[in-house]
Parts: structure tokens; C-alpha cells; sequence
């Protein structure tokens, strides 16, 4: 056994993925800062005691000291070979580091004891053996590498210890295996590790010459790269031996795809498919690269969910509830998930699960402006449903090989993102979201829109073809909700197989609810801070709603309930504000700064838009919702402007027709309504609608522009708290138009108390919620003249004594 002695204080040197074994000797940098304060410390610690200066020579392996270190004195100090400065050190002894202590100089100092390596003489029997077994292992490495002048000095070495440590020059030894060999003290341990070390390598050394010798008798110089692939499959096949690996040649592997297909539970045609590639694979040749596409094909196939579904929830009232506990309003959708969850059980029921080869999926698509949960709402019903959930990201999406994938000839071939998602659930009736269908762009690539015709038609479906897998795959069963934010958007034949939910947005009691019940809870629980800490009345969350956001979602909403918990914490952080503390709607212009949309019902009466004539309010729709929109009219002086009808605003063509229609109408029926029409025939006339920035087009701004011309020729103002949308004829009639239920929803978010719509769009008013109808004077009107009586005050009350001009 080794045995310590007296114990040493020594500057440590640090070898970086270094190791020096007692008997070697290396030069070294010093260059490098540690080195140079270990051997400047040992340096000045050698002036006060006699012999050369001695420092520890420790490895460093990833920053973590190694227990052991290497007694080491410095021989010499110069120049390396290429100019730099060095030192000449030779490892001694081994020392087992201690604890750290002071010392002279810049560099760590620690205490150790050495090691005493001694072996009794004279050596026993088997460690005379263990001895001569080493001295021919290395003599036989050494005269493979031509090394003879060193064969001699191994020979003479007789002390088991340094003929150990003479192994750490061997340079096929890793790091960590000389660090194995610096720790082992005992002298004896340490020899046989070499040996094995040594032994390992010449076996190593034997199979690559084995490998070579093998391969070269069967090639000759014409056939380099049939000498390259049988040389790599000798090496895995030596690999395999030595290590005992079950690895496969191409035969079993093979046997193995075979016996897979065979064991999985797949479709008939499926199997037959997968079983005549297995029997390709058995034919084709290792080099031909269709292996490596059959391999990745068989694979893809084999992980599909072919028979695996998850049980449909038939709790219709349970389901209901979640769906009520997760998303507030947003009763359509609730109500169809409802049909046909119930639809699904009494089919069940009576053992019609499949009829016609077609199981019962369904395609909806929900279409509103951003923010109002349509994402969300999918998670949702998987949720309900008791079903996986995979969302599928359209936006952007240009190639057709994304939804029917790739042949897989191409390199780097795979699936479409609906064989994907299949994949991703695990179940063969999953809840797909195709998020932003109205994103989808064509190019040269194809069009992914006419891809999907196939996958939402529940007519086809059942047996659709991806391009990668060629075999059918029923998606009858697939729940498909679509999202898109405008309708238009969608091509015709695609939005006609798909069943259309409207989500037109929420009113502000519905955004209240939403806020106080969904988007407070988790605001507060991503800024730190408990229920019970901070609260926000409904009054300040109404406000939030009407005057700091105005949406059709919740989006903006919710970033600013953020806002307004980060600055209340942020206060608290910094000892302005106490917690608990309720913020009410008298704090939000502190906490957050002044209001951004002020209805403009609630502004002065001088600087509403409407308070001078020739300014009409319209409402309009978005792709991000309903929205109030302004048309203003003027008349160029007679002497500078030249006559006919200027339009500015960024209008479409139907916007321009509507214009124009506007003015012939009344043109043609001046007289009748009391109106001034001469000036329109010597002065030019200019309609503006404001936000230029932004493109507008649709006809449902005929009776806007009417009612704005009107008041400015008559000069009687448009009321303030009228907005109205409609189609308007040259005869004078008021035409339907789209989008009612999000138009009256921006008029009662604007403020705007009474809404004119056209007649026919009177049975759309259903779909708009009782609280917004109760706070608006909706009149349903057939003619212009209605419109007129309605909209312009009287003469008496506003008129303007003069009719505006523009220059």
C-alpha cells in the first residue's frame, strides 16, 4: 500500500487538458499568466531553500482540479523553439493536494504530502510477469512506429512505478485516461492499467489492419469508391463484434420492416403498400440510395395513428360548461360544438358510426376581426370534446407540397402539414386548426388553398391521397376549425365546404365580463401578484373597454390591464403606492395617462367633425372589425376651381361609382329636396375620406356621401349622434348591405346613439345582442329622403351662414 510523508507547500501550476506523469519532462509556455506566477512563486520561494524551485503540477479538465497532483521542479528557464518564453519541468513525485494556504507571488498555493511509490524487492512472481507483459506490448507499439532508439530506454527501466508512468508519452492515451493513471498510487494498479491501456490499443491497431488487409485483396485501383463503402462497412462490422452490439445488415433490417408491417395493425391497402416496399428493400443493393427513401417512407407509415381514436365526451352539459368557463359570449360557435356533439351520441347510439364509408367529422370556419379568441376557441372545443388538439399555422404558407406533401423521391421529402398533424396527435380524429386560412398565397409552387379543397370536403376527405404517403388516409373523423379575419379573403369553392360561424366581436358588457373573469386573473398572475392584492373595479375596467381601446377583441384590452398592474406594481416596488389597492376609473389617468378614444358624443360641441355642414358619419367594416368612418364634402370657388367631382382617401372603384352616384342624384332631384344644385354645375365638388393612409372601397357609403352633399348645400349640420351605413340608387333607394351586426357594434363603441340602415338588412338585426339594441335608435329606411329627414338638423338650429369652400 502507498504511505504518505512530510507535507509540502507548493505554487500550483494548472494544465489545461494537460497531464504530466512523475519521470516525464515538458517544456511549457509562459506566456500563459499562470504559468508565469507559478514559476515566478516557486522562483522566489527557491531563494530562501536550497535546490531548484518546485511547483504542483495539477490537470485542469473543464475548470474542475484533478485530487492528485505532480511534484515538479523547474530545470530551466528560456526560450521555446519558436521564441517564446518557456520553462523546462520535470515531473518528480506524486502529491495529494491538501488544503490552500499563502505564499509568495501572484499564483494559488496549497499544501500536500507525497506519495511514497516504493515496491518491495525482490518483486514477486506475478508482478515480474505483469512487468515483462508491459515491456513487450511496448516494444511491440514502438517498433510498429519505427521508434527504436526508444526501445532500449523502456527496457531498462526496472522500478514498477516509472516503468507505469512511462506510459503517459504513449499519445493515443485520452485525457481522462492519464488522469486515471496520475490518481492510481498504487504502483502495481497503475502498471496493470497501462498494460490494459496498451494491450486495448494494439487490438485496436490489429482489427484497422485486419479491416485494410481484407478489403484490399478484393479491389483494385479502378474502384476507389467501392473501396470507400467496404471499408466503412468492415469497420461497423468490427465495431459490432468488439462491442457485442445485435447490429443488422441489410437482410435483417430487412426481416425486421417486415415483421413490423406484419405486426402492426394497419389498414388492408396500407399493409399491402408497406408489405411491397419491404419486398423492394429486400431487393435493392445497400449503395442504391432508393433504401434510405423506402426506410424513411416505412417508418413515417408505421408511426401513423391508422386505428387509433379517443372517445368523443358524450357529457353534452359538461361540455357546454367548459366551453362557457373558458370563453365568455361566443354563443354560435357553443351552440353548433353543442349540435354536434349531440348529433355524434344518437349516432352512436344507434350504431351508425360510419355511414357510407364516411365517419362524422365537421368543417368550420370562423371568421372575424383579430382578438375575439378564434384561436383559443379551438384548444377549446378539443378540450370539450374530450379529443387531442393540433393547431396547423396557414399563415404565409405559399407551396402545395405544405398540405400534400412532397413525392418522396425529393431530397428531404416529408409529409403535408394534415398527415403531420395526424402524426402529432396520435389519434385518427384529433381537433385540427388551420390557423389564418385567409394568409394562404399561391406562387409557382402552387396554391395551398386548392389543396385543402380536398382535405375540407367532407364528401372526399375520407379518402385522401398525400403525395409522400400514396395510400389513402380518412379524415372523415377530423374535427376542422378554420380561422381567418376576413371572409373575402377565402376563395369561393373553398369557403363553400365549410360550414361559416361568424364571430363579429363582443359589446362592451361582454369585453367587462371577459376582462374581469379571464384576462385580469392571468395579467395578475404574470405580473406577481395576488388576487387579493390588487383589484380593478367594473367602473375602471368599463372605461378600459370604451375610452383606452377600441376593438372588436380583446387584444388591446388585455395589453393595457397589463400595463396598468405593472405600473401598480412597479409603484409599489418603489414606495409610491400600499398594496391592496383598487384601482377605479378616477386612477386610470394617473396610472396609465389620458384617454386615447373619446366618443364624440362627449366632445365639445365646437370640435366634433359634424360641427360644420358637409361632414356625415358613416360605418364601415374592417379586417379588424366594425368601425366608424367620415366623409367630408366641399365646393371650390367658382372663379379658381374647376368644375366635376375630386375624390381623395384611397377609395376602390366601387367607392368612386358610389360617389358619383351620390351626385347625380342629387343633381337630378335638387328642386325636389330644397337643395341649391346650381352650384354643383359651375363648381367642382371634392369628397375626402379621411385616414388617406388606408385603402376603402364597398358601396355601402352611398347614403354617407348623399347625406354629407346635402348638408353641404343646404348648410344644415349632420347630427352628431347619427351614423349610417347603406347602398344608395340613382332613383334614390336604399340598398342592403353586409356587415350590419359588426357596424352596429362600432356605432354603440363610438358613442353614437342612432343608426340608420337600410330595410332589407332589418332581419340582420337578430344577430346584434339586446344590450346594444336597447342603447341605439336603429331606423330601417327604404329612401334617401328617410335618410335625409333623419340625419340633418334643422335649418334653424345649425345652419351655417356660409357654404364651406375649398381653395
Amino acid at each position: 500500500m502507498a504511505s504518505t510523508s512530510t507535507p509540502l507547500t507548493l505554487p500550483v501550476l494548472p494544465l489545461d487538458g494537460e497531464v504530466v506523469l512523475p519521470g516525464m519532462v515538458v517544456p511549457l509556455d509562459l506566456s500563459d499568466s499562470e504559468v508565469r506566477a507559478a514559476v515566478e512563486a516557486a522562483q522566489a520561494a527557491a531563494r530562501s531553500t536550497p535546490g531548484k524551485p518546485r511547483v504542483l503540477l495539477v490537470p485542469r479538465i473543464d475548470g474542475t482540479y484533478a485530487n492528485t497532483g505532480v511534484l515538479g521542479t523547474v530545470e530551466q528557464v528560456g526560450r521555446l523553439a519558436d521564441g517564446d518564453p518557456g520553462a523546462l519541468i520535470r515531473g518528480r513525485s506524486r502529491v495529494r493536494i491538501g488544503a490552500g494556504t499563502t505564499g509568495p507571488g501572484a499564483a494559488l498555493w496549497v499544501e500536500g504530502t507525497r506519495v511514497d511509490e516504493t515496491v518491495p524487492e525482490p518483486l514477486p512472481g506475478h508482478l515480474a510477469e505483469l512487468v515483462k507483459e508491459y515491456k513487450a506490448l511496448a516494444t511491440a507499439w514502438l517498433r510498429k512506429r519505427g521508434a527504436w532508439q526508444v526501445v532500449d530506454r523502456v527496457q531498462a527501466i526496472d522500478d514498477v512505478s516509472a516503468l507505469a508512468d512511462n506510459s503517459g508519452y504513449s499519445p493515443f492515451l485520452t485525457t481522462d485516461q492519464k488522469v486515471e493513471l496520475l490518481e492510481t498510487t498504487d504502483p502495481v494498479a497503475r502498471l496493470r492499467l497501462a498494460t490494459q491501456q496498451l494491450r486495448d490499443h494494439l487490438a485496436e491497431q490489429d482489427v484497422a489492419e485486419t479491416i485494410a488487409k481484407d478489403v484490399q485483396e478484393g479491389v483494385d485501383k479502378q474502384q476507389r469508391e467501392f473501396l470507400l463503402r467496404r471499408q466503412l462497412e468492415a469497420v461497423r462490422k468490427e465495431l459490432r463484434e468488439l462491442n457485442g452490439e445485435a447490429g443488422k445488415d441489410s437482410a435483417e433490417e430487412s426481416d425486421d420492416y417486415r415483421a413490423r408491417v406484419e405486426a402492426a395493425d394497419l389498414p388492408g391497402k396500407v399493409r399491402e403498400a408497406a408489405l411491397k416496399e419491404v419486398d423492394k428493400l429486400e431487393r435493392s443493393s445497400d449503395q442504391s440510395p432508393e433504401g434510405s427513401w423506402i426506410r424513411t417512407w416505412l417508418d413515417t407509415v408505421l408511426e401513423m395513428p391508422w386505428n387509433e381514436r379517443t372517445e368523443d365526451a358524450y357529457d353534452i352539459r359538461g361540455a357546454q360548461a367548459v366551453l362557457d368557463a373558458e370563453h365568455s359570449g361566443l354563443e354560435d360557435v357553443k351552440e353548433r360544438i353543442t349540435e354536434y356533439l349531440a348529433v355524434r351520441k344518437r349516432r352512436d347510439d344507434r350504431g351508425l358510426g360510419v355511414v357510407g364509408g364516411r365517419r362524422g367529422g365537421a368543417v368550420l370556419a370562423l371568421v372575424g376581426p383579430p382578438g375575439v379568441g378564434k384561436t383559443s376557441l379551438g384548444e377549446s372545443v378539443a378540450h370539450a370534446m374530450g379529443r387531442k388538439f393540433v393547431r396547423v399555422a396557414l399563415g404565409g404558407v405559399r407551396d402545395e407540397a405544405e398540405i400534400r406533401g412532397h413525392r418522396r423521391t425529393y431530397v428531404g421529402a416529408l409529409p403535408g402539414r394534415v398527415v403531420r398533424a395526424v402524426k402529432e396527435a396520435g389519434s385518427m380524429n384529433p381537433v385540427v386548426l388551420l390557423d389564418e386560412i385567409d394568409k394562404v398565397g399561391s406562387d409557382f409552387r402552387g396554391d395551398p388553398a386548392a389543396a385543402l379543397l380536398e382535405v375540407l370536403d367532407p364528401a372526399q376527405n375520407h379518402t385522401f391521397r398525400d403525395h409522400y404517403l400514396e395510400v389513402e388516409l380518412d379524415l372523415s373523423d377530423v374535427v376542422f376549425l378554420a380561422t381567418a379575419n376576413v371572409l373575402e379573403a377565402i376563395p369561393e369553392a373553398l369557403a363553400d365546404r365549410m360550414e361559416i360561424v361568424r364571430l363579429d366581436g363582443y359589446t362592451e358588457d361582454e369585453k367587462v365580463v371577459i376582462a374581469r373573469d379571464h384576462l385580469l386573473p392571468r395579467q395578475l398572475e404574470r405580473a406577481g401578484l395576488d388576487r387579493d392584492e390588487v383589484t380593478i373595479d367594473e367602473g375602471a375596467l368599463r372605461k378600459l373597454a370604451g375610452e383606452y381601446t377600441r376593438e372588436a377583441g380583446v387584444r388591446t384590452l388585455e395589453r393595457s390591464v397589463a400595463r396598468l398592474l405593472r405600473k401598480v406594481a412597479a409603484q409599489h416596488e418603489l414606495g409610491e403606492r400600499k398594496l391592496p389597492f383598487t384601482v377605479r376609473d378616477e386612477d386610470l389617468r394617473d396610472l396609465i395617462g389620458r384617454p386615447h378614444h373619446v366618443p364624440e358624443s362627449a366632445q365639445d360641441p365646437a370640435e366634433r367633425r359634424t360641427s360644420v355642414p358637409g361632414v356625415a358619419t358613416g360605418l364601415a367594416v374592417t379586417g379588424a372589425g366594425g368601425d366608424v368612418l367620415f366623409v367630408e364634402a366641399s365646393l371650390a370657388d367658382p372663379e379658381t376651381g374647376a368644375a366635376g367631382l375630386t375624390l381623395t382617401g384611397q377609395l376602390g372603384d366601387v367607392m368612386k361609382e358610389s360617389a358619383q352616384i351620390a351626385l347625380s342624384f342629387l343633381r337630378s332631384h335638387g328642386a325636389e329636396l330644397e337643395l341649391p344644385v346650381a352650384d354643383l354645375k359651375d363648381r367642382g365638388v371634392h369628397i375626402h375620406f379621411p385616414a388617406g393612409a388606408v385603402p376603402k372601397d364597398g358601396p355601402s357609403a352611398g347614403i354617407t356621401m348623399t347625406t354629407a352633399l346635402a348638408s353641404l348645400l343646404s348648410g344644415r349640420l349632420v347630427r352628431t349622434d347619427v351614423a349610417m351605413t347603406g347602398e344608395v340608387s340613382l332613383t334614390g333607394r336604399v340598398l342592403p348591405i353586409g356587415g350590419v351586426k359588426q357596424k352596429l357594434l362600432a356605432a354603440h363603441r363610438a358613442g353614437v346613439t342612432t343608426v340608420i340602415i337600410p330595410k332589407r338588412n332589418e332581419p340582420d338585426l337578430d344577430d346584434v345582442p339586446a344590450e346594444v339594441l336597447d342603447k341605439l335608435d336603429v331606423h330601417a329606411v327604404t329612401d334617401v329622403r328617410q335618410v335625409l329627414e333623419l340625419a340633418l338638423a334643422p335649418a334653424t338650429a345649425g345652419a351655417a351662414p356660409e357654404v364651406p369652400v375649398a381653395a
